[in-house]
């Protein structure tokens, strides 16, 4: 299974649009929260449903699997907690989203909401519990804040991760947990795209303007991640023992050649899901 991994593309639509173009390379698209941006000039209501457009062109292509962040809140719930609204309706569209557990293959995947207070916090708490129940061989957590004390969540002065999310990982110890939200983290000094937690992985792709974003490429079956910056790619063995940094990719895989193929707009024309 190959699963491409993004977080915190705000509404730029030419990231929407190489997402389109690169998802049929991929058995499953991981999306780690953040798909609008709270202090866009676009209406919030406009960006909803341009952004479920893409959504649903995307479901026709692969899995999709959604959580939502900070900047994805449109609503109140009845207790008063911020909640995202808009991502439980693209369930009907066939994603996996804020609240879901799914088994694709031997792989477990919990998509967890962004949490606002104690009611949402406690529904995460009772969701990992379930899950862990009936616990994959391998489960995935998407969960858009990393967590706290990690590399993947710091930001040059002081770390802004999830401390329940780092005691719930020390709890359950999943395999791989899916983050954004720190956009700086793989780009500063002590910080980095990925982090080991016990036996658990950690990833954060962090953010970068422009065509394409910066991913992350999971190859679980030759248990291998790519991290793919703009003009670079490095890669981490997922079944050996935390080691920094990571190794520059020196052979370049198939799927990776052809995402070179479309990261110019000149080179690939895919459909807009804004007009």
């Amino acid at each position: 299974m190959r699963c491409l991994v993004v977080a915190d593309l705000h509404y730029s639509l030419p990231q929407f649009d190489w997402l389109l173009a690169a998802a049929p390379e991929f058995d499953v698209v991981i999306f780690a929260g953040d798909a609008l941006d709270i202090g866009s000039f676009v209406d919030f209501r406009a960006q909803i449903l341009v952004v479920k457009k893409y959504l649903s062109l995307l479901s026709q292509t692969t899995r999709v699997i959604l959580c939502s962040g900070n900047h994805d809140l449109d609503d109140r719930s009845a207790e008063g907690e911020k909640i995202a609204r808009w991502i439980g309706e693209v369930r009907e569209l066939g994603i996996a989203c804020d609240g879901d557990s799914l088994t694709i293959a031997d792989v477990g995947f919990t998509v967890c909401p962004w949490w606002d207070g104690p009611l949402v916090k406690g529904r995460i708490e009772a969701q990992l519990r379930d899950a862990a129940a009936a616990r994959a061989p391998r489960w995935i957590w998407v969960h858009h804040a990393p967590p706290a004390d990690s590399p993947t969540s710091w930001g040059g002065k002081r770390f802004f991760g999830d401390v329940e999310l780092a005691q719930w990982i020390e709890q359950y110890q999943p395999s791989m947990v899916i983050s954004g939200h720190v956009h700086q983290s793989p780009f500063i000094a002590d910080g980095s795209w990925f982090d080991r937690l016990g036996a658990t992985w950690v990833f954060n792709a962090g953010l970068q303007p422009g065509r394409p974003p910066v991913y992350i490429v999971l190859d679980l079956d030759e248990g291998t991640a790519f991290w793919l910056p703009a003009g670079e790619a490095h890669y981490i063995d997922l079944k050996a023992p935390l080691q920094r940094p990571a190794a520059p990719v020196t052979i370049v895989p198939p799927w990776l050649i052809s995402l070179g193929r479309i990261a110019d707009p000149s080179l690939a024309k895919p459909a807009s899901a804004a007009g």
